[in-house]
């Protein structure tokens, strides 16, 4: 099965998961009287949204590269990453101001109103659901090495945890009395906050790759060290990187002898552009200049 439709599978998958519970968490919603449980469906709708945006962009992203486009269309799946950490970070905000505006509710003597155990059952089974698909997506993920496929897995870890703090909250109201009622809003604000933290790292990734962000130390470290154990070939430099998609671009100076012929400069320098190509993937793009070593 290729690549793309890899990941049109993992995403499906996490799309028909996704219908299902958020279908199901507003009917628990409405019928169980929990407001905590609506914005956990708000939650999942939102996980359904990234879904369609990761189909969109990662065909988008596949398409051959073009006249327009030398270097393929690879920042089309960056561009997903990017609109999934937006999205992320503006669920994260919306549970933190719900969840703050209960608690101030609260602490000036309002009553907040005891859910029903529909909602209390919904929550679990939504936590099951959730951390299986976030397991399986992000074990894709790797496989494919794809960024978007990754931050669509964290969206349903996120969604995991948003429907734990609600079971808490839920179950604390439920079971233990109305003093415990403050639980839900007091998890639902730390879920939130752990769901910025991951947000804020696929938007550094995102746009660190949209702005071309070299690769990490190590990766170019590692291609120094590749290219200078070659036989023939000296000093490598002026080492220039990024990312394109999930593919790496690479541009490298090398120094040789400069008696040697045209010829065997070139095909040294082809055996460098192998060389990382093996390592890296045959999608890289890579652009080696020779200079005269004296």
């Amino acid at each position: 099965m290729s690549r793309e439709k890899e990941i049109y599978k993992v995403t499906l998958i996490g799309s028909a998961v996704n219908m299902f519970l958020l279908v199901f968490k507003f009917v628990a919603g409405i019928l169980a009287h929990s407001g905590a449980m609506i914005a956990d469906a708000t939650h999942s709708l939102s996980d359904f949204i990234t879904d369609i945006i990761v189909l969109v962009f990662v065909k988008l992203g596949n398409r051959p590269k073009d006249k327009s486009h030398d270097y393929g269309h690879g920042k089309y799946e960056t561009l997903a990453l990017t609109i999934i950490g937006l999205a992320l970070m503006a669920v994260a905000i919306g549970i933190i101001v719900n969840g703050s505006t209960k608690i101030a509710f609260w602490l000036r003597g309002g009553t907040l109103e005891e859910p029903g155990i529909l909602a209390f059952w919904a929550a679990i089974v939504s936590i099951v659901m959730k951390e299986a698909v976030y397991r399986y997506s992000i074990i894709k993920a790797r496989k494919l090495d794809s960024k978007a496929v990754e931050a669509n897995a964290w969206h349903h870890r996120s969604d995991a945890l948003s429907s734990i703090g609600t079971a808490v909250g839920i179950g604390g109201a439920i079971f233990f009395g109305d003093k415990w009622e403050i639980l839900d809003p007091i998890a639902s604000v730390v879920v939130g906050a752990f769901i910025v933290k991951v947000a804020f790292g696929l938007l550094k990734d995102g746009i660190g790759d949209l702005l071309e962000q070299s690769l990490p130390d190590k990766v170019e470290d590692e291609i120094i060290q590749l290219v200078n154990e070659l036989p023939g070939v000296n000093a490598p430099h002026n080492l220039r990187t990024r990312r394109i998609g999930n593919h790496y671009a690479i541009e490298i100076h090398i120094m040789m002898d400069g008696d040697i012929t045209l010829r065997e400069a070139h095909d040294k320098a082809t055996e460098v552009e192998e060389l990382l190509r093996k390592q890296y993937g045959d999608e890289t793009h890579v652009a080696v200049h020779v200079e005269p070593f004296e």
